[in-house]
């Protein structure tokens, strides 16, 4: 079994910045592929970022491009998400996420944070 904890999320102004960490514990041995998804109230979850665990590839939705990066420490277990220039729509919680195979949508996650709110304020 593999757990999330998240940290870092709160209250931050449009054209801020905030960073996200997520560390995981457990059987972590077998994760491949850890990344963010988030969910605005009302909303379906949608992925926003993800990192290959050994070949450090990044993905990111069209909606965060150019203003979200995803990064990786392997020696840490850890996952963070930098949120420059964030924007009022950015407002969601966001959720850590982590799988042993691909991870294209958030049918594949295999694991979950508990999620951490960012609020975005104009």
């Amino acid at each position: 079994q593999v757990q999330l904890v998240e940290s870092g999320g709160g209250l931050v102004q449009a054209g801020g910045s905030l960073r996200l960490s997520c560390t995981a514990s457990g059987s972590t041995f077998s994760i491949s592929s850890m990344g963010w998804f988030r969910q605005a109230p009302g909303k379906q979850r949608d992925f926003v970022a993800r990192i290959t665990w050994s070949r450090r590839e990044t993905f990111y939705s069209d909606s965060v491009k150019g203003r979200f990066t995803v990064s990786r420490d392997n020696g840490k277990n850890t996952v963070y998400l930098r949120l420059s220039s964030p924007k009022p729509e950015d407002t969601a919680i966001y959720y850590c996420a982590a799988a042993n195979g691909p991870m294209y949508t958030e049918y594949d996650v295999e694991y979950w944070g508990q999620g951490t709110q960012v609020t975005v304020s104009s």
